[in-house]
Parts: C-alpha cells; sequence; structure tokens
C-alpha cells in the first residue's frame, strides 16, 4: 500500500498510488510504464533512496523502519542493493578500476577489494579497459562499469534504471544478457523500462499507469 505524493509550496502532486509488489529472492522482474507513470519514483523508493508518503516497506520479511536516519538508510543500501542508471553516473577524473571501487569508501572495505573489483571487470569484458576513464569508453562499457560498481558490496539485489536507455540495440542486448547471467547466479533483479523486449526476457513485469499498478504478467 505504498503512496507516494510531493509538496510544491500549496499544491500537492500524488505520484504513487496504493502500490503493492513483491519480488522473490532470486527473481528477475521487470516495471514497465509510459513517461510519467512513476516508474523511477518507485525505484527510489524500493531502493532506499526516498521514503513513501504511506505505505510499508519490507526486505527479507523484515520492516524497513522508515523513521531511521539518512546514515543509516544509506548503510543498509551500501549493503543490499546495488544501482545500475541509465545516465551510469560514473566520475570522470576516476579511471574504470576506480569508479568499481568507489561504494566501498562509503561502507567497511574488505581487504581483497581491489582484487574483487578486477575479477568483476572481468565478468563484465572489461578486464584489459579497467585502466580507461569514462571518457575513452563506449556507451556499452560505461554500463559495464556500472554494473560492476553496482556488485562491488556483494548486494543481495540489483535495481537497474532503464539500464539499455542510451545505448545502441547491440550492446542494450548484452547488457541485458549481463543481467539475466546475475540472475541466474542468485541475484534478485529489479529492471525499470519502457523496453516491451527486455519485459519479455523477465519473469514476471508489473505496468504502472498514472502512479497505480495497472496489470501483472508471468
Amino acid at each position: 500500500n505504498v503512496s507516494k505524493t510531493y509538496r510544491l509550496g500549496k499544491m500537492t502532486v500524488p505520484v504513487l498510488h496504493e502500490i503493492n509488489l513483491r519480488v522473490l529472492p532470486g527473481q528477475i522482474i521487470a516495471v514497465t510504464g509510459p513517461s510519467g507513470s512513476g516508474k523511477s519514483t518507485l525505484m527510489n523508493i524500493i531502493g532506499l533512496l526516498d521514503r513513501p508518503s504511506e505505505g510499508e516497506l519490507y526486505l527479507d520479511d523484515q520492516q524497513i523502519n522508515l523513521n531511521m536516519s539518512d546514515n543509516k538508510l544509506a548503510d543498509l543500501r551500501s549493503k543490499r542493493i546495488g544501482f545500475v542508471f541509465q545516465t551510469f553516473n560514473l566520475l570522470p577524473s576516476l579511471d574504470a578500476l576506480q569508479n568499481v571501487l568507489m561504494p566501498t569508501t562509503y561502507s567497511r572495505p574488505a581487504k581483497n577489494e581491489k582484487q574483487r573489483a578486477k575479477d568483476l571487470l572481468d565478468q563484465v569484458g572489461l578486464g584489459r579497459r579497467m585502466k580507461h576513464r569514462p571518457n575513452a569508453l563506449s556507451g556499452g562499457e560505461k554500463q559495464r562499469v556500472a554494473i560492476a560498481r553496482a556488485l562491488i558490496n556483494n548486494p543481495e539485489v540489483i535495481l537497474a534504471d532503464e539500464p539499455t536507455g542510451n545505448l545502441d540495440s547491440k550492446s542494450g542486448q548484452e547488457i541485458i544478457e549481463i543481467l539475466l547471467k546475475l540472475q541466474n547466479e542468485g541475484k534478485t533483479v529489479v529492471i525499470i523500462t519502457h523496453d516491451e523486449k527486455i519485459a519479455k526476457r523477465c519473469q514476471k513485469t508489473y505496468r504502472l499507469l498514472d502512479g497505480r499498478i495497472s496489470g501483472e504478467e508471468q
């Protein structure tokens, strides 16, 4: 029963209305809908980047305390959720390896973090490009770096917001194959997308329209 309303001065703008959504461990699902349907707002709430105005969130059947501090929410995010964004969100002054290591700055770093980052870049096919900065990488390569970065803290859940939106069809297909492989390895993957071809590759699709779930498809 998650709802979200924003306040703009004296106005209230409802964005989400009584959303009920469940993702099983190890499942890959898609959330689709036209622009303005509330997809990104829903992703931000699922990913604990934003708080709902009403309703409850659960992770592993444990209710999230939505009154906890921003720092505690950030700590929970960094340990359990990895993000892949349409615009990559890479730091231009850092090379691929340094970008992958960025999330460890905000968590307790593991002893083998640098080797793990190298291994992750190998897994996404960028082992020979790890010293390149973003401006020397293609769009598809940038998204591969972003996926490796999302995995560095070994999260249970991967949230991908329009992960192929800025890519050509070939690069987009390669990114989807990587996300499907992660799901096969036991990760839980939620993809926010307007692309029906991506939705058809997922186990379940939730359709959003005007801030409400208008349908579910297996």
